[in-house]
């Protein structure tokens, strides 16, 4: 533990029960960081956590300002403020989200509300945090439907996403001075919960799999390096950028 990349700093995964959040928290935990693994499933995060002293669960619900400032006050008063922010819950409707002109506007706002304004309010509280740390790096997890036409089918979720990178590059710009990092990161196709519909599906997954130049699915094992660059002093010149893990999908 004491040789890793994170030793001394306090990291916090938003959508830490599962997936790439799962994998990244652990990756973090790996790397010497102590680490909060945040989630709306509150047994889903107390297992992820474990029970080892650098592991803590915290419940949150992103899209609910009240809950995200209270489990930043909760960190605080217990002596784990974070100076590592990863910004990743999010939720994709599969079967509900459409083409613009099909589109429920019910869809539309549930998916705005967990991913664009959860991740508003991630960062919102995250940079209070990173400020009384001295700085920091926050992490916003993007997608490729928010850089090319990847997301024709999905509309709700292209647009939160695209709403993500925005928000990232002006708060980067905005702390700078703070000594404070935001980054995108970019997966791919990436076969986590999430995505079960598609990976469940051999002629889905046969089709996507096909656009990927690298061929083969991403796996959330594949976004942990990027995230413990960022995370890390390796990475401190880095801010404002769009870290693109999708082997080369977003390049055709």
């Amino acid at each position: 533990m004491n040789q890793g990349r994170l030793v001394g700093r306090t990291a916090l995964v938003t959508g830490a029960a599962a997936g790439i959040g799962r994998a990244v928290a652990d990756r973090f935990l790996a790397e010497g960081a102590r680490v909060v693994y945040a989630d709306r499933d509150h047994e889903g995060a107390v297992e992820a956590a474990g029970t080892g002293p650098h592991g803590r669960p915290l419940t949150v619900d992103i899209a609910d300002e009240a809950s995200v400032e209270r489990g930043f006050a909760e960190l605080a008063e217990a002596g784990w403020r974070p100076d590592v922010v990863v910004a990743n819950a999010g939720v994709q409707l599969f079967g509900q989200d459409a083409k613009v002109g099909d589109l429920d506007l019910e869809v539309w706002r549930r998916t705005i509300e967990v991913n664009l304004t959860g991740t508003f309010l991630t960062l919102k509280h995250a940079v209070r945090s990173l400020q009384v740390c001295g700085g920091g790096s926050i992490i916003v997890t993007g997608s490729p439907t928010a850089l090319n036409g990847e997301g024709q089918d999905f509309s709700a979720y292209s647009s939160s996403k695209a709403g993500g990178h925005g928000l990232a590059r002006a708060a980067a710009a905005a702390y700078a001075s703070d000594g404070i990092r935001v980054n995108v990161v970019v997966p791919g196709y990436t076969e986590t919960p999430l995505v079960t519909t598609i990976s469940d599906d051999p002629d889905a997954r046969a089709a996507i799999v096909g656009r990927i130049p690298l061929g083969r699915a991403g796996t959330a094992r594949d976004v942990e390096g990027i995230m413990v660059f960022l995370a890390s002093e390796d990475g401190a010149f880095a801010t404002g950028a769009e870290f693109r893990v999708d082997g080369g999908m977003t390049t055709l």
